[in-house]
């Protein structure tokens, strides 16, 4: 059986409707923002420590709207699966690559990245993004 990582992500949207991808120092796969959660956090804690470490936003945990839970093949630690409990997250706070975040990269409903993604990204999060925030046609 594989091994599972379990995770908060956010699908962090600006005031424009993008929505924030980041990379990794030392990996290629783009991602939601996020990340483990520790012991005796709850996922929207988990959250908000991610946010903060790894990009300088500062959120209140119950402002991160619960999306759902979502599994895939983990992008960059072979043989494992991660669990991931999405939130949307609304920000007009600048944001700023810190700790193991070396790229970020903003996202518009309508644009189709031409960068690696995460598969939990690629196959769940982006589809579910562009339904919320596509404009109608």
């Amino acid at each position: 059986m594989s091994n599972i990582i379990r995770i908060a992500a956010a699908l962090l949207v600006d005031p424009q409707g993008r929505t924030l991808l980041v990379r990794k120092r030392g990996t290629q796969a783009f991602m939601q923002p996020g990340g483990k959660i520790d012991s005796g956090e709850t996922a929207p804690q988990a959250l908000a420590r991610e946010l903060f470490e790894e990009l300088g936003v500062r959120i209140e945990p119950q402002a991160a709207q619960h999306l759902g839970s979502f599994s895939a093949p983990a992008a960059n630690e072979p043989g494992c699966q991660v669990h991931a409990e999405l939130f949307q997250v609304l920000t007009d706070q600048p944001v700023a690559p810190a700790a193991e975040i070396e790229q970020v990269l903003w996202l518009s409903a309508d644009q189709t990245p031409d960068v690696e993604l995460a598969p939990l990204t690629a196959e769940q999060i982006l589809p579910l993004y562009r339904e919320r925030f596509s404009a109608p046609h």
